[in-house]
């Protein structure tokens, strides 16, 4: 088990140093250099802190949400709000609460579940912020954190081997939404993944692919759109739950019926909103089995003190429902 002095060996410190270093404390003068050099090198060795070596029945743990890069930071991740069942499972004896970080606003952190690609810079924001890392559907490649690849290509792929082959639709269709703001870029992988996979299929028209802001606003005039276009699809793919939400709102005025006259599949990310169509059919991108296996991870390298990382796969899947 590594320790204070192992650190402070390897950075060429002190011992105290090391300590105020990584408690953050705010009155400690060192170069960021050095900081980032000792934040390493406890990644490297699995430091965990002797709080953390010895949590008691009511003491409470803090996991930071780093989820920016696939949510948009004015919408809420409504999925927080249901973690502490899956939690309380998986930690009886420990309290766990889950925190959505921001992107600018640095706390120190038990452990951190990190989605979507970081830079650089943001990586080592986030290795200030805490030892324990998982990194889900990043571009972390030297195996340094415990990482989640979802295979977001086989999302689509499901949806048109169920609309495509089994349903046998002759005509399939795509609204979705884009979302960028400085560096974060939402949306523009799906997009290229959609257009790959309905060529692949022989089912690519762009007068079919309807793309605007990544809002339930924008479903809805992109739903209207292609309502009044005068070449709607069989059958439609929406890219998230708040793109669906208006889409389906605009479909259920012009009278559309579902599945008879317009099929419909969601593509689910981490939900931003308490969906009103659940009986629908979806691909579920992020389900339970995501964040217990994320919290598994964590808690492995938290009270475990677990050294080799580790590199799951796990698959979107679909959900059939009364929509196609």
């Amino acid at each position: 088990m590594a320790t204070i002095k192992d650190i402070a060996k390897l950075a060429e410190v002190s011992p105290t140093t090391v300590s105020r270093v990584l408690s953050q404390d705010e009155t400690m003068v060192v170069s960021q250099d050095i900081k980032m050099k000792i934040f390493r090198i406890a990644h490297e060795l699995k430091y965990v802190s002797p709080r953390m070596r010895h949590l008691q029945e009511k003491d409470k743990m803090v996991i930071g949400v780093a989820d920016w890069n696939i949510v948009r930071p004015d919408r809420l991740n409504v999925h927080l709000t249901s973690l502490n069942c899956i939690a309380d499972s998986l930690s009886p004896k420990v309290k766990i609460e889950f925190v959505r970080m921001e992107k600018e606003v640095s706390r120190r952190y038990d452990g951190i579940i990190a989605f979507g690609m970081f830079s650089e810079e943001e990586m080592e924001r986030l290795r200030i912020q805490s030892v324990a890392v998982i990194f889900i559907n990043s571009n972390d490649k030297d195996y340094e954190y415990d990482s989640i690849i979802m295979d977001f290509d086989r999302g689509i792929r499901e949806s048109l081997e169920y609309l495509v082959n089994k349903r046998q639709y002759r005509s399939v269709g795509y609204i979705g939404g884009l979302y960028e703001k400085g560096k974060v870029r939402i949306g523009y992988r799906r997009l290229a993944c959609v257009r790959d996979t309905f060529a692949q299929y022989g089912c690519l028209d762009e007068k079919n692919i309807y793309v605007g802001e990544l809002s339930k606003e924008s479903g809805y005039a992109l739903a209207k759109e292609a309502i009044e276009s005068g070449h709607l699809p069989e059958a439609v793919i929406l890219g998230s739950d708040e793109i669906a939400e208006g889409a389906i709102e605009a479909f259920a005025e012009a009278k559309l019926r579902i599945p008879k006259d317009l099929a419909i599949v969601i593509y689910e990310d981490i939900k931003t909103l308490e969906s009103k169509w659940e009986d629908f059919t979806r691909v579920q991108m992020y389900p339970d089995i995501v964040w217990e296996t994320a919290i598994k991870l964590l808690l492995e390298q938290i009270h475990n003190q677990r050294t080799d990382s580790m590199k799951i796969f796990l698959p979107g899947k679909i959900k059939l429902g009364e929509s196609a």
